[in-house]
């Protein structure tokens, strides 16, 4: 019969995707450490004291900057180093970052790791060798079980439970001594940190001190005492030994060597942190103001269908949405509004609030199937008002630099928005992982920080100004209902009718459009 031969395959495709660890792995709850267990955690309590609750925040919207911080917050840790990240990308900056969080666990630090599962795809004995230090664990939220041993089995395996496995730890959060903080856009790879020479990507962190860490540390805690976050080594065939950790870090110390001696410049560029540290310089400057944590709850990703709104990050910031008056300020490197969002948006414009999004042009985007999500709505946003910039993928001739979009490493490459954050009324500014898209309402799970300052809030507001200029964006707008996109070059705007972008571009984001993929953008 036709049907016999199904049994030998599916037996094959069991035995495919089987392969669990061959040892018993401890899966012990564990809490952020008290800042005051430090000398480097009560200074800052010290230091916030006089501001009565009130929390110290500085942007970090510099590439150069954001790396120096996560290095400086290393070396300043003495008791906990907890990370929690969507993607961590090899390069020279994450292996500085690693050489370093070696040297504070050998110091004693306690240094705790969560990835997002697909991180780790076909890495997992790699990123396991660090957790063979006595001081290093690390844990996978939302792992796929089965099937990790090749990326066509881990692909099939992902497939078969495509409902639980399309939903993501999208949060990015660096947290020391349980008293600073980093929280915005930035994983970890050297396209975020100045230090790949074909891309730059722009985003914005924020460095948060004093009171708003202990608020970032109870949301580490939720995330890596979940029941969704397992240790790396369960999905090990054997424990990570001694040796091949020291092995790693010769091999280690090795590539940081050859990167010295063949791209000196880049390694002078990114351990100014040796040499020149920022740290309490910026502590001297840094802005006070009320704040609100917030983050999606880590079972957001077991809803069968849409989670309850109790469970969302959107739900606790749905006062500020409804609540602006005067003026919105969207910076969303996805943008896919969706039905509700399009309500949202044009209804606030309706009600006589400037509302303005900068976001990715089809040509500066790095998934365009993303903007074939975001395109069908152009046309209705801008009739009822909305202001559209879309940022293009090299700046124009003679653009004004250095600027945000600017690279120092690699003078004007190729820039792509990485960015999320909002300014409601120039008074307050939100900064976090989430994007404006159904992807980080519905399905990933994100984490930002609201701060009532209005001197924040303008500091944003001119960094979205600055990349609305002509020269750095397209000015989308309807000229006898067909969009044209309004730009610079050597001083003078110009029209196109023709949406920018490579003809593969026009492909993908129209392929996501027909076969409506907008739901899982």
């Amino acid at each position: 019969m036709r049907s016999r031969p199904i049994l030998p395959a599916l037996l094959l495709v069991a035995s495919l995707l089987g392969g669990c660890a061959s040892f018993d792995v401890t899966r012990e709850p564990s809490q952020a450490l008290p800042a005051a267990e430090s000398s480097f955690g009560r200074s800052v309590q010290a230091q916030a004291a006089p501001h009565e609750g009130r929390s110290g925040f500085r942007l970090l919207s510099d590439s150069t900057d954001a790396f120096t911080a996560r290095a400086e917050l290393i070396r300043n840790a003495q008791r906990s180093l907890d990370l929690q990240y969507y993607i961590v990308h090899d390069g020279i900056s994450t292996r500085m970052l690693v050489d370093e969080l070696l040297k504070a666990a050998d110091r004693g630090v306690r240094v705790r790791i969560l990835l997002d599962d697909t991180t780790s795809d076909g890495q997992d004995e790699i990123i396991a060798t660090l957790a063979a230090h006595p001081n290093i664990q690390i844990r996978l939220f939302n792992p796929l079980h089965l099937g990790r041993a090749t990326g066509v089995t881990r692909g099939l395996g992902r497939l078969f439970n495509l409902s639980l496995q399309h939903r993501r730890m999208h949060n990015k959060l660096w947290l020391a001594d349980n008293s600073m903080a980093i929280v915005g856009g930035r994983n970890l790879g050297d396209e975020y940190f100045d230090a790949e020479p074909n891309l730059n990507f722009t985003d914005i962190d924020l460095l948060g001190v004093g009171p708003v860490a202990e608020q970032l540390g109870h949301s580490f805690d939720q995330y890596w005492n979940s029941a969704l976050s397992k240790p790396i080594e369960q999905f090990l065939s054997r424990r990570p030994i001694t040796k091949a950790l020291e092995n790693s870090r010769l091999r280690l110390q090795e590539s940081l060597e050859q990167t010295q001696k063949e791209n000196h410049a880049l390694y002078q560029q990114l351990t100014l942190y040796k040499t020149q540290p920022r740290l309490d310089i910026w502590r001297s400057q840094l802005i006070w103001a009320w704040n609100q944590a917030m983050w999606d709850a880590p079972s957001k990703v077991l809803a069968k269908d849409e989670p309850d709104p109790q469970l969302l990050l959107t739900t606790q910031l749905a006062p500020e949405l409804t609540g602006v008056s005067k003026e919105l300020i969207m910076i969303s490197a996805y943008f896919v509004p969706g039905q509700p969002g399009l309500v949202y948006l044009t209804s606030r414009a309706d009600a006589g609030v400037s509302v303005s999004l900068l976001t990715n042009s089809l040509a500066a985007t790095d998934v365009p199937a993303v903007h074939g999500g975001y395109a069908p709505y152009r046309k209705a946003l801008l009739q009822h008002g909305v202001n559209l910039f879309e940022l293009r993928r090299q700046p124009g001739q003679e653009a004004s630099s250095p600027h945000l979009f600017y690279s120092k490493s690699y003078g004007e490459s190729d820039s792509s928005l990485h960015s999320k954050a909002i300014i409601f009324d120039r008074q307050k500014s939100f900064i976090g992982s989430f994007n404006f898209d159904p992807r980080s309402v519905l399905w990933n799970t994100e984490v930002g920080v609201l701060v009532d300052s209005q001197e924040l809030a303008d500091q944003v507001r001119g960094l979205a100004l600055q990349g609305m200029a002509p020269a750095l964006s397209y000015q989308v707008r309807l000229e006898d209902g067909a969009l044209v996109w309004t730009t610079e070059d050597n001083g003078t705007q110009h029209e196109l009718d023709r949406e920018p972008g490579s003809w593969w571009r026009r492909l993908n984001a129209w392929f996501s459009m027909t076969i409506g993929l907008e739901r899982m953008l």
